[in-house]
C-alpha cells in the first residue's frame, strides 16, 4: 500500500513538473512519451525490401540490369528484392498489366531469359540478397492456357467465365478455388520458381481474395522444399493472414495516414495510433511492411508530388524507416523520381540521374541497419504537434528521431530527459549537446543517439 501511494504521487509531481513547464513562442509542448504496444524490444526478423519492377530497366535485357545495380541496391541495406511479375503477359483482352498472367512458369522474354533470371538469383544470393516473386493466384490472363478447363475458373449463371467481382479488372479472369485440380495446377507452378530457379519465396497479390485454406496448403508444401528461409509476404492488412503462414503483411493504413499528415488532413497523433492499431493483435516478432511508396501508389503520384517536393518525400522516407516495420523502397524513389510511373509497359530510369539524392537515401539506411535501436526497438512517441518525434529503445542504445512534416521552420521543446545532454548526430557522426528547444527547417529531420 506504503508503494502505490509513494508511486501516486511521483505522478503527481510528474504531471505538475509537465503542467507547469513555460511553452515557448512557435514551440510545440512535449507531452511524456507513452509506450505504443505491441512493438517490443526484440521484433524478430530484420527484412529491407526492394521492390523492382523489372519495366523500369534496360529493353535489351532487364535482368541483366538488375543485376548490374545489386551493388547499389544493397547500399540501400537492402537484404529482400522482390521482383514485381516476371511472368509471360497476356494479349488478349490485355491493358499492358504484368499481373496478367499467361504462363506461370515462362518468364517474360522481354525481361531476359530463364537463364538470366537464375544468374540474377544467384548474384543476389551472394551479396546475400533473399529474392521474391510476385505471384498472382487470384486471376490469369484470357489466353492463358487453363482457360481451356472451364471449371477452373468462376463462372456466372449463363456458365461463362468471369473477371474478378468488385474490380475494374476486365484483363483478367477470375479462378476458381474449389477445384481441386486448379489447386494442384498453381502450387506445382509455386514450387517450380523454389526448385528451378532458387526464389526464396513469394509477394502474394490481393492474398485477401484467395482461400485461406489455399494458402494453408501451399505455404506449407512451400516449406518442405525451403525449410529455414522461405520467405512470404501478403498484400494485405489482415492480422490473421499471417496465421495462414505469412511472414509479414502491408501497412496500407499507415502509409495512407502519412500522405494525410502531409497533406494537413491529420495531426501526428493520429499517425502513431494507426501504427499502434496495425500492431495490435500482431505476435512478438510478426510484422508490417513500412512505406511511403510502392508501385500501386506511384501509378497515381510519385513520392514527390505527395510530399511536396525532395525534402518532403524524403522527410516521409525517414519516417516510413523509423516507426518500427520492415522498411521498403520502391525502385525509382532512390532517385527523386517526380512524376507518376506507370508499372503498364516500360519506363527506362536514368538511375544515376540525383546522385546526392541517392546518396542521402543510402546514410538513411545505413543508420538504420547499424542501429539495433532502430531496428528493433521499442518505440515512445512524443506529442509535438507536426513534427514527429519518436523515441527507439534497445537494450544497448537510444535512438531519437524527429522530423518535421511542414515546409515551415518548427521548433520543439527537447525532451526533458535528453535536453543539455550529449548526443551523437547520426547524419554526421558529430557529438553535440542538445538545446532545451530543437530548431528544424522545412522538412528536415534529425537522428541522434542519445544513449
Amino acid at each position: 500500500m506504503a508503494n502505490n501511494i509513494k508511486k501516486y504521487f511521483l505522478k503527481l509531481l510528474l504531471l505538475f513538473i509537465v503542467a507547469s513547464t513555460p511553452t515557448f513562442a512557435g514551440c510545440s509542448t512535449n507531452e511524456l512519451p507513452e509506450p505504443l504496444p505491441p512493438v517490443v524490444d526484440e521484433i524478430g526478423n530484420e527484412w529491407v525490401i526492394y521492390e523492382v519492377y523489372p519495366g523500369l530497366y534496360e529493353h535489351q535485357n532487364a535482368f541483366n540490369a538488375i543485376s548490374n545495380r545489386l551493388d547499389e541496391i544493397a547500399e540501400l541495406g537492402v537484404n529482400v528484392i522482390w521482383l514485381m511479375p516476371i511472368y509471360e503477359q497476356g494479349v488478349e483482352k490485355a491493358i499492358g498489366s504484368p499481373y496478367s498472367i499467361k504462363d506461370y512458369k515462362k518468364v517474360n522474354e522481354d525481361y531476359g531469359t530463364l537463364e538470366d533470371l537464375k544468374s540474377l538469383v544467384s548474384k543476389a544470393k551472394a551479396k546475400d540478397m533473399m529474392v521474391i516473386l510476385d505471384w498472382v493466384a487470384n486471376h490469369t490472363s484470357w489466353d492463358n492456357a487453363w482457360i481451356d478447363n472451364k471449371d477452373w475458373y468462376t463462372q456466372d449463371a449463363n456458365g461463362n467465365i468471369i473477371s474478378p467481382a468488385g474490380f475494374n479488372w476486365a484483363d483478367v479472369a477470375d479462378l476458381n478455388f474449389s477445384n481441386a485440380a486448379m489447386r494442384d495446377a498453381m502450387i506445382d507452378a509455386m514450387k517450380y520458381w523454389v526448385t528451378e530457379v532458387g526464389v526464396n519465396g513469394y509477394r502474394c497479390d490481393y492474398a485477401e481474395g484467395v482461400p485461406s485454406d489455399f494458402w494453408k496448403e501451399a505455404i506449407s508444401e512451400l516449406k518442405e522444399i525451403r525449410k529455414d528461409d522461405l520467405l512470404m509476404l501478403a498484400e494485405g492488412g489482415k492480422a490473421e493472414l499471417l496465421s495462414y503462414g505469412f511472414d509479414f503483411l502491408y501497412g496500407w493504413d499507415f502509409a495512407y495516414k502519412l500522405k494525410d499528415l502531409y497533406a494537413g488532413k491529420i495531426g501526428t497523433s493520429a499517425l502513431y495510433e494507426t501504427h499502434r492499431k496495425e500492431y495490435e493483435g500482431l505476435k512478438e516478432g510478426q510484422q508490417r511492411m513500412r512505406y511511403s511508396t510502392n508501385h500501386d501508389m506511384s501509378s497515381d503520384e510519385s513520392p514527390i508530388q505527395s510530399f511536396k517536393g525532395e525534402r518532403g518525400a524524403m522527410s516521409a522516407f525517414v519516417i516510413s524507416v523509423s516507426m518500427g516495420g520492415s522498411p521498403m523502397i520502391y525502385s525509382s524513389q532512390e532517385i527523386g523520381y517526380n512524376r507518376p510511373l506507370s508499372f503498364f509497359g516500360r519506363n527506362v530510369l536514368d538511375w544515376n540521374s540525383n546522385p546526392s539524392y541517392t546518396a542521402e537515401y543510402k546514410n538513411v539506411m545505413s543508420i538504420y541497419t547499424s542501429s539495433d535501436a532502430m531496428k528493433k526497438g521499442a518505440i515512445r512517441t512524443y506529442n509535438t504537434p507536426d513534427v514527429v518525434s519518436i523515441l527507439r529503445t534497445s537494450k544497448n542504445e537510444e535512438v531519437l528521431i524527429m522530423v518535421n512534416t511542414k515546409n515551415e521552420t518548427r521548433e520543439v521543446k527537447t525532451p526533458i530527459e535528453f535536453a543539455k545532454g550529449n548526443a551523437v548526430n547520426l547524419l554526421d557522426e558529430k557529438t553535440e549537446t542538445l538545446p532545451s528547444v530543437i530548431t528544424l527547417a522545412p522538412y528536415e529531420y534529425s537522428i541522434w543517439r542519445v544513449k
